[in-house]
C-alpha cells in the first residue's frame, strides 16, 4: 500500500466558556504543556501554543489520520479534565462549543509561530473578539448567522 504525503499546518482558536478570561497565568504554561503532550500522543506536531486568560492559539502540523474536530474535542476534553483534576482554576472552567481552525502555507509556519508566542503584546491593541473577527474576514469566512463565542 503506498504511503501518505501530507503537509496540513492548522491554526486553532477557542475560549473558555462565555469568553471568560480564567486562564491564569499562574498555571497557563503547564496547561500548554499539557496540550502539548496531548498532541503530540496523537501522533501531530505542535509548532506553536499561546493566549491569554480568555482564548488559546495552538498551531500544529496535523496528521491526516485525524478529523480536525476530533483533535480539538480531545484537546478541549483532555485539558479541562486536566483543569479540573489539578484544582488549577477557583473557578468551574469550561471551554466553549466553537473553535476556529485555519489553514497555512509552509511558508507561513515562522510568521503564525511568532504571532501566537506574541499573543500578549499583539492584545494590547486589539480585543479577542476584533483579532477573530479579522481572521474570519481574512480567510473568506462568513459569519452570517454562526454563533462562535456567542458574539452575534
Amino acid at each position: 500500500m503506498a504511503d501518505v504525503f501530507s503537509q496540513l499546518y492548522i491554526h486553532l482558536v477557542f475560549s473558555p466558556k462565555n469568553r471568560e478570561a480564567l486562564i491564569n497565568s499562574d498555571w497557563e504554561e503547564r496547561l500548554h504543556k499539557y496540550i502539548t503532550g496531548t498532541i503530540q500522543e496523537r501522533g501531530h506536531k505542535l509548532l506553536a501554543i499561546g493566549g491569554m486568560p480568555d482564548h488559546i492559539h495552538i498551531f500544529v502540523g496535523l496528521k491526516p489520520a485525524e478529523a480536525i474536530s476530533d483533535l480539538v474535542k480531545e484537546i478541549k476534553v483532555a485539558s479541562n479534565d486536566f483543569i479540573k483534576n489539578e484544582k488549577l482554576s477557583k473557578f468551574k472552567f469550561e471551554w466553549q462549543n466553537g473553535y476556529g481552525a485555519f489553514s497555512h502555507s509552509r511558508s507561513q509556519i515562522d510568521a503564525v509561530c511568532k504571532y501566537i508566542l506574541n499573543q500578549k503584546e499583539h492584545h494590547s491593541k486589539k480585543t479577542f473578539q476584533e483579532e477573530f473577527l479579522k481572521f474570519c474576514d481574512d480567510f473568506g469566512i462568513e459569519i452570517g448567522r454562526k454563533e462562535f463565542f456567542e458574539w452575534f
